[in-house]
């Protein structure tokens, strides 16, 4: 270098820093790219995504690249600055082209392109992918001959380095991008897909409705009563029984017993024609299994049944669906709203037969889920007994106190926010 004049060395000397501040800004842009929304770019034929997504298939020979290219320019810089600093400074100036080139390539080659990069990933990355994809062409050699060596010191380790790590979410992870989203998503779709996260972790009996509640016809009843039941029912599908549910007969559609009404020949034999097969749903069943099965099968509802066979409730398409997009408002059964009764002292009187899922949910409680699943079962579990008179006690926290016991049920009872319970000084 001792031909070549300091101005162009100097000149060189600043290339280098630019060249090295490339390849530092392209590394921070590659590995920061939100790679499902490069995916989505591949999939819309952008030409940018395509070249970047081609050089991110092999990662390690990217890396590679922009390593060597990385190191020979600094190298060459350093070599430059020695020489630069030996013609200025004399004795000194390798301890001051050692310092001052440090603090350069940090500030100019490290720091501000690979933050900027980290701030506009899509830009850099898609802009280096023009001159990184003919440079890992040309050097394909060196790179294919520098990852053989790496790859076999990884394997001494018992690193295997063809097996890539896997950019799929799991559930979990997939509810955080989900929660992260903010204004792309609006709240509402938010909730809808947090849902369908949630649907393995609920099952058919936490949104059944019990067997007491099931709205049916006694096939037995006299032929008077049965006709009232079915003009006055606000359900579209009725269970027939024969004297108790245990003993169900099948599913009759109001639509199928109007046509029927209207002929002159109706009654009970005509009727239990009309019935369609029982769909039984073993309990337990997560809601996301259900659903499937709902659709492959056709139906649209089912009774619950325990491992011994014993009817535990009823549920319906609709109570899934529901469990996604919310109430509809055609929703016959009781709401939680309706169940669950503000007073002004800030406590609730709630019906025992709320669903605890369903009163969590309502009011952002935190009451165990991995019992029972009505306040009544929850009541009488932690008490070990039906209680015979009004009683209080604390649940997770929350202080509850039985208003009204009828028929060795919990009818009503009040309960008190956590947040009142402590900040309680009585």
């Amino acid at each position: 270098m001792d031909d070549i004049s300091t101005g162009v060395l100097l000149i060189i000397l600043v290339l280098m820093i630019a060249v090295s501040a490339f390849f530092s800004s392209s590394e921070t842009g590659m590995m920061s790219l939100n790679r499902y929304r490069l995916k989505h770019l591949v999939k819309s034929n952008n030409r940018s995504a395509k070249r970047t997504d081609a050089l991110l298939k092999r990662t390690d020979r990217l890396i590679s690249l922009i390593l060597i290219g990385n190191n020979l320019v600094n190298i060459l810089a350093s070599a430059i600055a020695t020489v630069l600093g030996m013609r200025l400074f004399g004795d000194y100036g390798l301890v001051i082209a050692t310092f001052g080139l440090t603090l350069v390539i940090l500030i100019f080659a490290e720091v501000t392109p690979k933050t900027m990069a980290a701030l506009y990933p899509e830009r850099f990355a898609f802009a280096s992918s023009w001159i990184l994809s003919p440079m890992m062409k040309f050097l394909f050699p060196i790179i294919w001959l520098i990852n053989g060596i790496s790859n076999t010191l990884l394997r001494l380790f018992g690193i295997n380095p063809k097996k890539m790590a896997t950019s799929a979410l799991n559930p979990e992870e997939l509810r955080t991008v989900v929660n992260e989203a903010g204004t792309l998503i609006p709240r509402r779709h938010q909730d809808m897909l947090l849902s369908i996260l949630d649907l393995e972790h609920v099952t058919v009996d936490d949104i059944m409705v019990p067997r007491n509640d099931i709205a049916g016809i006694d096939i037995n009843d006299d032929w008077e009563s049965i006709l009232k039941q079915l003009t006055h029912s606000s359900h579209t599908r009725l269970l027939l029984y024969r004297d108790k549910i245990d003993d169900a007969v099948g599913f009759v559609h109001a639509r199928d017993a109007l046509r029927l009404l209207v002929k002159d020949q109706f009654d009970k034999t005509t009727l239990l024609r009309a019935v369609k097969e029982i769909y039984f749903i073993p309990e337990n069943t997560p809601l996301n299994i259900q659903l499937g099965k709902f659709q492959r099968r056709k139906e649209r509802i089912g009774l619950i049944v325990d491992e011994y066979g014993d009817i535990q409730g009823l549920v319906t398409l609709e109570d899934i669906l529901e469990e996604i997009v919310g109430d509809f408002t055609t929703t016959i059964a009781p709401t939680p709203s309706e169940e669950i009764h503000s007073q002004p002292d800030g406590s609730y009187i709630v019906e025992g037969t709320t669903n605890i899922r369903d009163l969590n949910k309502e009011l952002g409680w935190d009451l165990p889920t991995d019992g029972p699943r009505t306040l009544n079962g929850l009541i009488v579990e932690y008490l070990e007994d039906i209680p015979k008179s009004p009683v209080s006690m604390r649940i997770a926290g929350y202080p509850i106190e039985v208003l009204e016991i009828d028929n060795n049920a919990i009818r009503q009872a009040r309960i008190l926010p956590e947040f009142y319970a402590r900040n309680d000084t009585n």
